[in-house]
Parts: structure tokens; C-alpha cells; sequence
């Protein structure tokens, strides 16, 4: 486990005691719907159909967190793909042939559970599970403003200009008002 990795588990452990991280199954689906409709204005929620098929798709790189105790607070969608692919909003995944990166798709936390670290126990879950696959990259798409939370993590913006991924940037931007999609990038080592 690397220093960080070890840090963030340690912080967890103290700042919410007897909490879980675990691989997500059929039956958190009911409470990954509340949560997302806690979390992101509606032009944002994917179906439920989406979730069930990524989750039956890469069920080992789909995590949920839950206080002691109770269903789950947060949840972390991500694939196995390849670096500057980026998966428009409310569609399929595409598993990558040879994948070089593991993409965040989706992290989201609700609001009773903010401030107890559940995100990021859930990212030092995933990219754990990346380096342990090889895989050299991890990715994402940072909307609402979160570029800082994932920036603290070790996310850097990339300028995105080729096609499919240019357009399937630009899905995550749902109204005029709404601040930029960005999509960011992150060396494994």
C-alpha cells in the first residue's frame, strides 16, 4: 500500500471508525439513486438501467462506503479504459481491449455523509486497485466545480481536442449557467 493510500485509510479509520468500503452490489442500486439525486441537478442523473449495466459490466471497480451500520452514503463507478477516452454522460462503458487507465466515472457522496472522508477512501480504493492491475493512468471528468477536491488528490486538467472525446466532454455541460466539464489526468506510480 503506498504512503498516501496508507494515510488516507489511517485519517478514515479515525475520522469515522467502523465505516466500510466495499465492492458494490445489485442491491445498492435503490440507495445510489437517492444518493445521485441528492448530489447533481436532474439534467445530470443517469438512469438506473445505466448503473445496472456498468455495475454487471466491471462489478470489481464499482465501491460503495457506508457508515457503520447503515445502507450506503457514497458511491464510485469507474472501468478499466485507455488515457484521453472519456465516456459522455448516461451512456454505456466500453471496456478498453489492453487498458492503460482506470476512469472515475462517477463519485458521489451524500450530503449527511460530506465531511467524514468517504470520497476519498473511495478514490484511494480505486486507484489502489488500479496500480494493483498495472494499469500506469487513472482519469476522470470534473464537474460541479470539483476540479479542487480532485486537483488535492493528484488530478492535473488536460485541454481535450480530439474527437469522440471532445464531444462527450462537452455531455457533462447540461445548461449554459453550469461551469465547465474538465477532464483531468493522473500518473500512477
Amino acid at each position: 500500500m503506498t504512503s498516501a493510500i496508507a494515510a488516507l485509510t489511517a485519517l478514515h479509520a479515525s475520522a469515522d471508525a467502523g465505516s466500510a468500503v466495499r465492492i458494490m452490489s445489485d442491491n445498492d442500486i435503490p440507495a445510489i439513486m437517492r444518493i445521485q439525486a441528492a448530489c447533481y441537478p436532474s439534467p445530470m442523473q443517469e438512469s438506473e438501467a445505466v448503473f445496472r449495466a456498468r455495475l454487471a459490466l466491471t462489478p470489481a471497480t464499482c465501491w460503495v462506503w457506508s457508515p457503520p451500520g447503515q445502507n450506503p452514503a457514497a458511491y464510485l463507478f469507474s472501468y478499466p479504459s485507455n488515457k484521453d477516452v472519456i465516456t459522455a454522460l448516461d451512456q454505456p462503458f466500453k471496456i478498453a481491449t489492453t487498458p492503460d487507465c482506470l476512469y472515475l466515472h462517477d463519485l458521489a457522496v451524500a450530503p449527511n455523509a460530506r465531511g467524514r472522508q468517504a470520497g476519498n477512501v473511495l478514490v484511494a480504493a480505486a486507484l489502489e486497485h488500479a496500480r494493483a492491475s498495472g494499469l500506469h493512468w487513472s482519469a476522470l471528468v470534473s464537474v460541479q466545480q470539483s476540479h479542487i477536491f480532485w486537483g488535492a488528490l493528484g488530478y492535473t486538467a488536460v485541454e481535450v481536442a480530439h474527437s469522440p472525446a471532445k464531444e462527450n466532454l462537452a455531455s457533462y455541460q447540461v445548461s449554459a449557467g453550469q461551469p465547465s466539464a474538465i477532464y483531468m489526468l493522473q500518473y500512477l506510480t
